[in-house]
């Protein structure tokens, strides 16, 4: 591990050079997520959390995200959030949750920390805050092991990263600089050839041969495994410990200040979920693949479901310090320039949480609100 890893970031007046993460990816916010088991999990007599007829949640489809997906499927959610309907909605990258968010089409939202930080600092500290940790792992890099047989030889070679700016986009060339090498963050261009490609269509660009490998989450690291694949290297190798933060949780400000009570329960939710998944590892697997299967139409093969579940660890620790360095990424990489991030976590009421259910406190490095 380079020593900058550990440097402190810098603060100063937020502006950005690059704003990536902000143009929407798709038309629409988020796709509804289909599942019948959170209505039936609202018990007779129950009440609403602050008043609320729905809490409205975001998350993506990956393995990453398996809080939520597992939350939804086993109806945790649901549970705390008593009469208060557990709204769900599926989202394909960080951009387009961070618009909905925004928007007030979401409340409560899981996501990478690269969209996060840009999403505060655009806002100028105004729009979220992140309130709690969900995972930490599933990157890989992944390559074709025709043509890259050692980490060298990715000089020269096309490789393929979910969105420009997007977290495992800003990891990637974070590595390449490190390598030595030379790439132009905006265009790709350089050493190596970055290809922003979604991670649904980079399995079939790496079968036909249009990229050589992919810095990717899971489940496409799999996918691509069962391509014909290798890992070349796993992203957690190069962190302390192994942890780097992959996903959070964030809300909008407005929506904490004014129901705090219904955060707490979507809190106390996903600390169960994360409880439930790390002591029954194999049934939180099946029922995430289930949720994904819901929400998308099909569920995952268990050659790349079992791998893919693997290297992944769930966790209510937010890993705050690891978000710093991967803003300090952003910065070298030329796609932010002294991002401001003072007060980005509110962790009182995980902190709240964790003390009620007798766990460990999360400490927020420094960038908690003061």
């Amino acid at each position: 591990m380079p020593a900058n890893r550990s440097i402190l970031l810098r603060r100063g007046t937020a502006a950005l050079a690059a704003l990536p993460l902000l143009t929407l990816a798709a038309c629409s916010y988020g796709s509804e997520s289909k599942n019948d088991t959170s209505d039936a999990k609202i018990a007779a007599g129950a009440k609403k959390i602050d008043g609320l007829d729905s809490v409205k949640i975001g998350y993506f489809g990956n393995l990453t995200h398996g809080t939520a997906l597992v939350g939804n499927q086993k109806g945790f959610f649901q549970k705390e959030l008593g009469a208060t309907k557990a709204d769900y909605q599926l989202f394909n990258a960080g951009p387009s949750e961070i618009e909905a968010l925004n928007s007030g089409s979401i409340d409560i939202g899981w996501i990478g920390p690269s969209p996060a930080i840009n999403g505060y600092t655009k806002s100028e500290g105004k729009n979220l805050r992140i309130i709690g940790g969900s995972a930490s792992g599933g990157v890989k890099l992944v390559v074709n092991p025709k043509k890259i047989k050692s980490l060298k030889d990715v000089k020269g070679k096309k490789i393929a990263t979910p969105q420009l700016g997007n977290t495992q986009d800003v990891a990637f060339l974070n590595w390449v600089a490190e390598q030595g090498w030379k790439v132009d963050a905006q265009s790709g261009k350089g050493d190596v050839s970055v290809v922003r490609t979604d991670n649904k269509v980079t399995p079939d660009a790496f079968k036909s041969g249009s990229v050589d490998g992919a810095w990717v989450p899971e489940p496409t690291a799999s996918k691509l495994v069962a391509e014909g694949g290798k890992v070349l290297l796993d992203e957690s190798s190069l962190w302390p410990d192994k942890k780097f933060v992959i996903t959070n949780i964030i809300v909008s400000q407005s929506f904490l200040k004014e129901h705090p009570k219904a955060v707490e329960a979507v809190l106390k939710a996903s600390v169960e979920t994360n409880k439930w998944i790390n002591g029954h590892p194999d049934e939180a697997k099946a029922a995430a693949n289930k949720q994904l299967a819901s929400d998308s139409g099909k569920a995952l093969p268990a050659d790349v479901l079992d791998p893919a579940w693997k290297s992944i660890r769930f966790t209510d620790d937010p890993l705050a310090g690891t978000l710093s360095t991967e803003a300090q990424h952003a910065v070298k990489s030329g796609l932010l320039q002294n991002p401001k991030l003072d007060g980005i976590y509110d962790l009182t009421l995980l902190n709240k949480v964790l003390k009620a259910e007798g766990g460990s406190t999360v400490d927020d490095a420094g960038l908690g609100v003061k």
